[in-house]
């Protein structure tokens, strides 16, 4: 896969540069009826213009799978991508040239949009139909990995490997109730369900279509809440879609009718300005608040003998471990009898990090973790292990919020604040559940704008 990118890459970057020489050259002497000369402005343009363009189209999302690309979808990000990024030269770059006429202009544009459409789209769609045609031919196909050994996955298994556009590599099966093996012939057996995650790990798999039948619909919430995230793609059978919740798409891979769960509603170009805002902002708050941090160190050293800071290891993006920053708000040994959630009245918290706690600037030093990618301004808020073994217990759905990256704040600790129980971990996990379900830039912008309130109000929870 990474070598496909690479390349896709290196190719929209040749073509750019090319694109640019030609641009150039044509403009000299079409538009502005002068001889062609190299000059400083070509040198920096050649140089410069075609990282503009590697910016544009990785923020479209075009460099994100480049394996399951399709020439429909290579045709409409190339046109949006050109169409963007001519507007954003034109007024950068051609805006202020001296020119005859306003003509100029519009030849201008109409000759820089023709050429980089043109030179990029076809090397484009000759690439992508060269990767299609090889995982037809089952020379690229996609690691995937089949749940369930009734003859309703038999089935769906013949129908796949005996479709003339085959596009999945099988590297095995496993099953739920230690029984049904039936298709132990024609793939190999790699184990239960219960070691679903080694399994997948061990062998790279890219897909996953699970072929259950219907006495096992109940344990399909909790298969999909255990191996959904990162670039996997599921699969289910159609009987099972009014069982699920969110967002799926209907997609016929060639013969066999299946539904591709599609738990990703941010768009690419938003989840990119999103890590590129918490970066951004992180690092001026870290810079700008730095006296703010000074003061509030000094006060959690006067308040209780101990550390400034307090590390913990919190549960990230698909079930990483990392070590949480805090500013200390209890006395030293907290939790020596166990793991414990802090309630309202809590003995164990200092006076200042009672204060510190309801205006969350406890939180602040979190901005170091979002800057090292363990965390993001927004998301669900991280948990332990232990907490998130007993809330999984119970609902299963709890394992979607560790898909994402947590976030400093969320919707959940917005609403409901810090949780003092299992009971309201629960609770204050719909609204997280909600988050997720209905992720955007602007949601993130109003969950930080309510965050910003609580801390002037001093209302958290």
């Amino acid at each position: 896969m990474r070598v496909l990118t690479f390349l896709f890459v290196l190719l929209d970057w040749f073509f750019a540069t090319v694109s640019w020489g030609a641009f150039y050259y044509f403009r000299k002497v079409l538009i502005e009826k002068v001889d062609f000369t190299t000059d400083s402005t070509f040198y920096i343009g050649i140089s410069a213009v075609p990282i503009l363009w590697l910016l544009i189209f990785y923020f479209q999302g075009t460099y994100f799978d480049v394996k399951r690309l399709f020439r429909f979808r290579v045709f409409n990000l190339t046109f949006a991508g050109v169409l963007i990024g001519s507007v954003l030269l034109f007024f950068t770059l051609l805006l202020d040239d001296q020119i005859n006429s306003y003509q100029e202009y519009y030849k201008s544009i109409l000759l820089l949009f023709s050429i980089y459409f043109l030179s990029i789209v076809i090397p484009r769609l000759i690439f992508v139909t060269i990767v299609v045609r090889k995982i037809h031919q089952g020379k690229m196909g996609f690691k995937t990995l089949l749940i369930g050994g009734s003859d309703r996955a038999v089935e769906i298994y013949n129908e796949l490997v005996q479709s003339s556009k085959r596009t999945n590599d099988f590297i095995g099966f496993v099953n739920l109730n230690g029984v049904d093996r039936k298709l132990e012939g024609s793939l190999e057996y790699l184990g239960h369900a219960d070691q679903l995650e080694t399994i997948m790990i061990g062998h790279e798999v890219e897909e996953v279509i699970i072929a259950l039948e219907s006495v096992e619909h109940d344990r399909l919430k909790s298969i999909i809440s255990r191996i959904e995230g990162g670039d996997m793609v599921i699969k289910i059978l159609p009987d099972m879609y009014d069982i699920l919740s969110g967002s799926v798409k209907m997609t016929n891979i060639f013969g066999a009718l299946l539904i591709e769960v599609n738990a990703e509603v941010m768009p690419f170009w938003q989840q990119s300005t999103k890590r590129f805002i918490d970066v951004l902002i992180s690092v001026l708050a870290l810079i700008i608040l730095l006296p703010l941090y000074i003061v509030l160190a000094f006060l959690v050293k006067m308040s209780s003998s101990g550390p400034v800071f307090f590390l913990q290891e919190r549960i990230g993006k698909n079930g990483k471990p990392f070590q949480i920053i805090k500013y200390r708000t209890m006395f030293v040994d907290a939790e020596k009898m166990g793991p414990q959630l802090s309630s309202s009245h809590d003995p164990r918290i200092t006076p200042v990090g009672r204060f510190l706690r309801k205006t969350r600037l406890d939180e602040f030093p979190q901005f170091i973790n979002v800057i090292l990618g363990d965390m993001s301004l927004v998301g669900p808020r991280p948990e332990r292990q232990y907490y998130i073994n007993q809330i999984s217990a119970v609902e299963p759905q709890y394992l979607h919020l560790n898909k994402v990256r947590p976030g400093i704040t969320s919707w959940g600790q917005v609403k409901f604040g810090y949780a003092e129980n299992v009971d309201q971990m629960l609770q204050r996990m719909k609204f997280d559940l909600l988050y997720l379900k209905n992720r955007s830039l602007a949601l993130d912008f109003k969950i930080m704008l309510y965050t910003v309130l609580i801390i002037f109000k001093g209302s958290g929870k």
